[in-house]
C-alpha cells in the first residue's frame, strides 16, 4: 500500500476520462477478447493472489484439501480469465514445490461454479529474499532478530517476512519452460548498481555491504512458443511506503524497477548486472519479452520515487499497446468509495488494485508489458461491476473474497 501524491488535480477530469473508458468497456465482459485473436495470441498475466500466510507451512495445510474458499476464488478467477502463461505473486515458496502442486491438481484442474477445469503442464518456482534472515540489523533499531515470526524479524530480513519465502512467487504455463536458461537475480546486491539510490546515512556499512536488491526475486523465464522464445521477466517489488523520510523502500522499489529497464536497455547498460550462477549481463539485445507484476508503482498516484514505473513504460524498447488493460469495475469502485480516489489523477478504468477508500486508494500497479517484436492485442483487468454475477470473486474493497489486486492480462501475437 502506498500514500497519496501531493497536489493532486481535480477529480472532474479523471471522471471524465473514466465515463469514456467505462463506455467503452459498458456490456463487455472483463476478460473477453474475440476468437480471431485468442486463436493467433498468447495470453500472457500476471495476478497478486494474496496465498500467503502468516506462519511457514499454512499455505500447504489450506491446499492440502479443496476446500479452501480463497483459493477457489484464485483457481476460478485464473480458469475464467484462461491466461497461458500466468506469474502469481504472493504465494508462499517452500522448497519442495509442494503448494504448487496441490493447486494445480486440488484447485486449478477442478471446475469451480461453472468454470472450466484450467491445466498448466509446466511450471516455475524459486527462492525470494522474503523472510530470509539478513543476519544484519538492517532497520537499526533492536539487533538482528533472527527468530521468523514476528515484524521485527521481517524488518530485518532481505525482503520483508516473517518467515522464508513468504509472499513468494511461481509462473504456471501451458508452453514449455526453458528451466535451463532461467536466470534469477536473488543474490544480486543493492550497492553493485551503478548509480543507486540507496539513502545516504540509513544503512550502516555492514548492511550497505549485505543488502541484496530484490525484496523477493527477479527471475527471466524463457518460454518455448512454437520455434520463438518469449522471455517472461516476473519480479515483485516493495511497496514504496511502511518507511520514514529517507524512503528506503520507495528507493528500492525504484531500483527494483530500474533492474529491468537495464536488463532490456542494451548490452552497455546491462553489463553489470550478475545473476545467481554469476553469469554477466543483461538480455540478448532483439530478444523479445514480457515483463509482468505486481511493481507497487501506479504511474500518476501513489508514492513512488521519481516516477519509477515510467522507467519501463517509457522504455525503448517496451512495445505498448494502444490502450492499457482496462476495467469497468475499476471505475465503479472509485467512484463508490470516493476518499482518495477523489484526488487521483490516472484514469480509474486502468486501476488494478482496490484498496477501498484508505489512502491511497485504488491503483494501477500490476502490469503486462510486451516487447517490440510481439504484437499486443485484446488485454483487459478482471474487474466485474456489481451487476456482474463474478463480482463475488473480487467484493467491494471492505469484503476481500480473494485478493485486493486483479488479475491483468495482455495477448500478444508471437512470430
Amino acid at each position: 500500500m502506498n500514500q497519496p501524491s501531493p497536489s493532486p488535480r481535480p477529480f472532474s477530469r479523471r471522471a471524465a476520462l473514466a465515463g469514456l473508458a467505462g463506455a467503452a468497456l459498458a456490456g463487455s465482459t472483463a476478460f473477453s477478447a474475440s476468437a480471431a485473436d485468442r486463436k493467433r495470441s498468447v495470453r500472457f498475466a500476471t495476478f497478486n493472489a494474496s496465498l500467503n500466510r502468516g506462519t511457514q507451512g499454512a499455505l500447504i495445510t489450506d491446499l492440502s484439501t479443496p476446500g479452501n474458499i480463497q483459493a477457489q476464488n484464485v483457481a476460478e478467477t485464473i480458469q475464467r480469465v484462461d491466461p497461458d502463461i500466468v506469474l502469481i505473486n504472493e504465494f508462499d515458496y517452500d522448497e519442495n514445490g509442494t503448494s504448487v502442486g496441490l493447486f494445480l491438481r486440488n484447485y486449478l484442474a477442478v471446475g469451480h461454479n461453472g468454470s472450466k477445469p484450467i491445466r498448466f503442464p509446466y511450471h516455475f518456482t524459486a527462492p525470494v529474499n522474503t523472510g530470509v534472515a539478513s543476519g544484519v540489523d538492517l532497520d537499526g533499531r533492536n539487533g538482528a532478530v533472527t527468530t521468523p515470526g514476528s515484524d521485527a524479524y521481517g524488518q530485518d530480513a532481505y525482503g520483508y517476512g516473517w518467515f522464508p519465502g513468504q509472499y513468494g512467487m511461481v509462473v504456471l504455463s501451458k508452453y514449455p519452460i526453458d528451466t535451463r536458461a532461467v536466470r534469477t537475480f536473488q543474490n544480486f546486491l543493492w550497492k553493485d548498481m551503478p548509480g543507486n539510490i540507496i539513502p545516504k546515512g540509513y544503512y550502516s556499512d555492514e548492511a550497505r555491504a549485505i543488502l541484496r536488491l530484490s525484496s523477493k526475486s527477479h527471475w527471466d523465464v524463457p518460454v518455448r512458443v512454437g520455434h520463438d522464445t518469449v522471455h517472461f521477466l516476473v519480479s515483485h517489488p516493495t511497496p514504496p511506503t511502511f518507511d520514514g523520510t529517507e524512503d528506503r523502500n520507495g528507493r528500492r522499489n525504484h531500483d527494483e524497477i530500474r533492474l529491468w529497464a537495464d536488463y532490456i536497455g542494451g548490452r552497455r547498460r546491462g553489463a553489470y548486472l550478475y545473476d545467481d550462477k554469476g553469469v554477466r549481463g543483461g538480455l540478448r539485445p532483439g530478444a523479445r519479452f514480457v515483463i509482468a507484476g505486481d511493481q507497487n508503482a501506479d504511474p500518476h498516484d501513489g508514492d513512488s520515487y521519481d516516477d519509477a514505473i515510467l522507467q519501463l513504460l517509457d522504455h525503448p524498447a517496451v512495445r505498448l499497446p494502444k490502450t492499457p488493460p482496462a476495467s469497468a469495475g475499476g471505475v465503479e469502485a472509485a467512484r463508490l468509495q470516493g476518499g482518495a480516489n477523489t484526488s487521483h489523477v490516472g484514469n480509474p478504468a486502468y486501476d488494478t488494485s482496490d484498496f477501498n477508500d484508505v489512502a491511497p486508494g485504488n491503483l494501477r500497479v500490476d502490469h503486462v508489458l510486451p516487447s517490440k517484436g510481439l504484437t499486443p492485442l485484446s488485454n483487459g483487468i478482471f474487474w466485474p461491476t456489481s451487476d456482474d454475477p463474478l463480482y463475488r470473486l473480487v467484493g467491494n474493497g471492505t469484503t476481500v473474497p480473494t485478493s485486493d489486486h486483479r488479475m491483468v492480462w495482455q495477448d500478444v501475437r508471437v512470430g
